[in-house]
């Protein structure tokens, strides 16, 4: 396996998985690109493994053999041992080149690998902060690793800026999968928000929520702001890029931030089925980044 051949294998990851986050991915520059791919195949498979089919107690070992494998990664990058040591690991293999030649903070794979072991383990969030804690994990930590292909001088306050828009992401993503996640017997938004609303989330035989619409309504009214607050201070990053690392994070962020605005504006269909923007907005949204307009 060589290090060309395992790039383009995540290249392919990408193609084929990465139904939003490709649109900005393909915004940047071919070095660039390679390394972002790197990054999102490994987080895809880890990803995968916490919503695979499999047992619950089969998906935490698949979860610790890829923390093993994550530690095996930072040893080959620091130097301590061989390419060899990755097994021929198209993903792992070109992810070691891309963290050679970029300071990419490896260790955050071991939070989103954290985030996805709460998600086999059925965790409850009682309160905000606990989610917060949680979306940090699986998202935020993707911001983070990003940041560190898209380089940036100011590297504190711009790594709490990509902690925060994939805060925003997150929560999107909890809004946009409800009803699918109920149905999976996970429920992501905090106890004490859906008892200020009087939501139970109960499901009757068909699957659809028993709560009063209303109150449903009213739910996900006062969870888009939260999402829309963080999309606020995540944006603060782009000034902080370059202009193509910056068009890729607007086209990531824009696309989801329209994904948002149709689940407020459509909530009783969001609550229904799985909502997603048709393939000619995302372009749209990427075209705008890449000029500079969806900032």
């Amino acid at each position: 396996m060589t290090v060309a051949d395992g790039y383009q294998h995540c290249e392919r990851v990408v193609r084929a998985e990465a139904r939003n986050f490709a649109y900005g991915i393909r915004l940047m520059p071919a070095p660039k690109r390679r390394a972002m791919s790197a990054i999102y195949a490994f987080a895809r498979r880890i990803d995968d493994i916490g919503d695979g089919p499999d047992p619950a107690d089969v998906r935490l070992e698949l979860l610790a053999d890829a923390r093993r494998r994550l530690d095996t990664l930072q040893d080959v990058v620091a130097g301590r041992a061989g390419l060899g040591a990755l097994g021929g690991d198209p993903v792992l293999t070109a992810l070691a080149d891309a963290a050679t030649r970029h300071p990419i903070p490896l260790d955050a794979f071991g939070e989103l690998i954290d985030g996805c072991e709460s998600d086999v383990r059925g965790t409850h969030y009682e309160a905000f902060e606990d989610l917060l804690g949680y979306c940090r994990q699986v998202a935020g930590t993707v911001g983070r690793l990003s940041l560190g292909v898209f380089g940036t001088e100011r590297h504190e306050e711009a790594g709490r800026l990509a902690d925060a828009l994939g805060v925003a992401l997150q929560l999107t993503n909890i809004l946009r999968d409800v009803r699918e996640d109920r149905l999976a017997g996970r429920v992501y938004l905090p106890a004490e928000t859906l008892d200020r609303f009087g939501c139970t989330l109960d499901q009757d035989a068909a699957g659809r929520f028993t709560d009063p619409p209303e109150k449903l309504h009213a739910l996900v009214r006062f969870e888009v702001e939260r999402a829309r607050a963080w999309y606020a201070d995540g944006q603060r990053l782009l000034p902080m890029l370059d202009r193509r690392s910056a068009a890729c994070t607007a086209a990531m962020s824009g696309i989801y931030r329209r994904l948002l605005e149709r689940i407020a504006d459509r909530p009783t269909i969001a609550l229904s089925s799985r909502m997603s923007l048709p393939t000619w907005q995302k372009a749209v949204v990427a075209a705008r980044a890449l000029t500079g307009v969806e900032r």
